[in-house]
């Protein structure tokens, strides 16, 4: 129990020594704190785990050479490196073309970065960690994460570049096409809780089958198919392989960051993984019972480290879907969304309604009620799929002789 309510003893140690009158400020003061630090170490430990596991899975070792200055024999594998790629962004020059628009490339990747941390307000990091507790939480979510899209067109448009505002308007489309499937796999779990508070939601998810069977979304049909359509429109609203069109500079050179250089280019990357990291929190408060344990026995682990530990296996995920899937065309990216995820989506809403009106199925009705609400899913998975790649040949690969 002490470890559970630990964060909050420190927390109100450190309020009760201000004067009743500044108190409520000190307490929100402590929650910007120990969110801007908490998850700004996750992220510099995050690119550290991507570029291992990456160089692992290509038969590399990644970075390993970063210590500390003063023990030039403790290269401590490496982990140093995001604090030495840090130093880097923040002493390299900021150069700014002649013609942009001085005020919008300034403020381009300052509003990204700002509404990329918004979210994390609102997620329930433990049993009573919860920075902000809103019945709308997850319309609050939502409303933050969209704001990033005028940040990128900010950055397009102030460059005073044709190829970073044709990459902007590409990033604008894909987040746009992505961004209605996400809150579609989203309702699903909002109409079988009746609530729009992510706590409350996580709470819905507690309790276990015969001990050891969590009653978390995401072992539902329903559920399962929102979580798979939640975790591809995530990749997608994060500019993650194989959804990395935005910044493809093979195509057309860095997307929206082509004028852009020093900190200001290293902060769209920190915006980046802010929004992946917020998205998976969502992803595991809806559909992986968020700080829930899977177990009863191991309810003694502290509820933030299950979320905490569920975090970072989306995270995991992520980086092995970078590593194995190739990038796909912005044709192939508009007509997955719009062809094949949103009619999934809107038939999972359908599943989901056909799964609160059965609560009552027992015994033979039971499994009636699985195999119908799976039906209601996998059937148009294979016909939306067929029609999806009809009049596509297969692919064929001719070398010059």
């Amino acid at each position: 129990m002490n470890l559970e309510t630990l964060p909050l003893q420190v927390r109100d140690w450190i309020v009760g020594r201000f004067p009743d009158a500044l108190q409520w400020l000190v307490h929100h003061l402590l929650s910007i704190t120990a969110i801007l630090t908490v998850f700004g170490l996750f992220f510099a430990f995050t690119t550290i785990a991507e570029r291992k596991l990456l160089a692992r899975l290509q038969n590399r070792l990644g970075p390993n050479r970063s210590g500390l200055p003063w023990f030039r024999s403790l290269k401590l594998w490496g982990l140093t490196q995001p604090f030495a790629d840090a130093i880097k962004a923040i002493t390299k020059e900021d150069v700014v073309p002649a013609a942009a628009d001085k005020v919008l490339h300034f403020l381009a990747p300052v509003v990204i970065v700002a509404f990329s941390l918004l979210g994390f307000a609102v997620l329930p990091f433990g049993r009573h960690l919860i920075p902000v507790e809103l019945d709308a939480a997850i319309l609050y979510f939502f409303a933050a994460g969209t704001a990033t899209e005028l940040a990128i067109f900010m950055a397009g448009w102030g460059s005073r570049n044709k190829y970073s505002l044709l990459a902007a308007m590409r990033a604008l489309a894909q987040l746009i096409s992505y961004e209605l499937p996400l809150i579609l796999s989203v309702v699903p779990v909002v109409m079988i809780v009746g609530t729009l508070s992510t706590q409350e939601m996580v709470l819905a998810q507690g309790g276990w089958t015969w001990g050891v069977l969590p009653h978390w979304h995401v072992f539902t049909p329903w559920g399962f198919a929102g979580f798979l359509i939640f975790l591809v429109a995530a990749l997608a609203e994060s500019n993650r392989s194989p959804f990395d069109l935005p910044e493809a500079e093979s195509e057309i050179i860095a997307g929206h960051l082509t004028e852009y250089s020093g900190f200001k280019y290293a902060l769209f990357f920190m915006a980046e993984y802010f929004g992946l990291t917020a998205l998976s929190g969502l992803g595991v408060t809806l559909f992986l019972g968020g700080w829930q344990a899977p177990c009863a026995f191991l309810e003694f682990i502290p509820s933030w480290l299950w979320f905490m530990g569920k975090l970072a296996s989306m995270i995991v995920f992520f980086i092995w879907i970078r590593g194995t899937l190739l990038r796909l065309r912005i044709d192939q990216l508009t007509r997955l969304s719009w062809k094949f995820l949103v009619p999934l989506a809107l038939l999972n809403l359908g599943n989901a309604a056909f799964w609160a009106l059965t609560p009552g199925w027992t015994g033979p009705l039971a499994l009636a009620r699985w195999a119908v609400s799976a039906a209601i899913i996998i059937v148009p998975f294979f016909l939306l799929g067929r029609r999806l790649s009809a009049g596509y040949a297969p692919r064929t690969y001719r070398y010059a002789a």
